[in-house]
């Protein structure tokens, strides 16, 4: 009685595995088709890039900010995957730039402008410092101004003391050039260049 009854147990347990186990074997299969089929219509690293310039046209994102990436990668000889990364993140960071300003009523007067504008952000500068620099700074030294608020923030200094520093400079050229070549000096000796280098701004008006 006792080995009937264990094997009327035995088999309670093994059949509705072995019903189960079809199912799982196609769910698997499914899946694993779904994920090839994804990966057949998974786009190209140029594919990626022409995507994102449309996307900066629809965003008022001068096309030339990206294509100075592309160019940038390309001279370096990155793969075109890694190119194509970069594009769409340098795209995130300056469509945030544009909605940031634009939330704010603020112009930006050119590309260069826009391109410190978002560095910044990804420097960790919060919106409200931002736009306040961005609308107290006189124009020809707006760049400039949010460039430094930038690299100050990136040696650690708090968004607000870097904001005092920035708006006691902004008053006049001669001001805001030597804090501007305090920062770089700082940035220097950790081996880093300033957000103006970088970008190909050099010139305090």
């Amino acid at each position: 009685m006792k080995s009937k009854s264990m094997k009327s147990t035995m088999m309670a347990v093994l059949v509705p595995s072995m019903l189960v186990m079809p199912a799982v074997v196609r769910a698997q299969s499914a899946g694993a088709a779904a994920q090839a089929q994804a990966q057949a219509h998974a786009r190209t690293p140029q594919e990626r890039i022409d995507a994102a310039l449309s996307a900066a046209a629809r965003a008022d994102v001068p096309a030339e900010l990206l294509k100075s990436k592309i160019a940038e990668g390309e001279a370096k000889r990155v793969p075109r995957e890694r190119i194509a990364t970069a594009v769409e993140t340098r795209l995130t960071s300056l469509v945030h730039a544009v909605e940031t300003t634009k939330r704010a009523g603020v112009t930006m007067q050119s590309a260069g402008e826009l391109a410190v504008t978002a560095d910044a952000l990804d420097a960790g500068v919060s919106e409200n410092a931002l736009v306040r620099v961005t609308r107290e700074a006189p124009p020809e030294r707006r760049t400039v101004a949010i460039a430094v608020l930038a690299d100050l923030v990136r040696l650690g200094t708090a968004t607000d003391r870097a904001l005092a520093r920035v708006g006691a400079a902004v008053t006049s050229s001669a001001a805001l050039a030597n804090l501007r070549a305090e920062v770089a000096s700082q940035l220097s000796l950790g081996g880093l260049s300033s957000t103006l280098d970088a970008a190909g701004i050099v010139r305090v008006p």
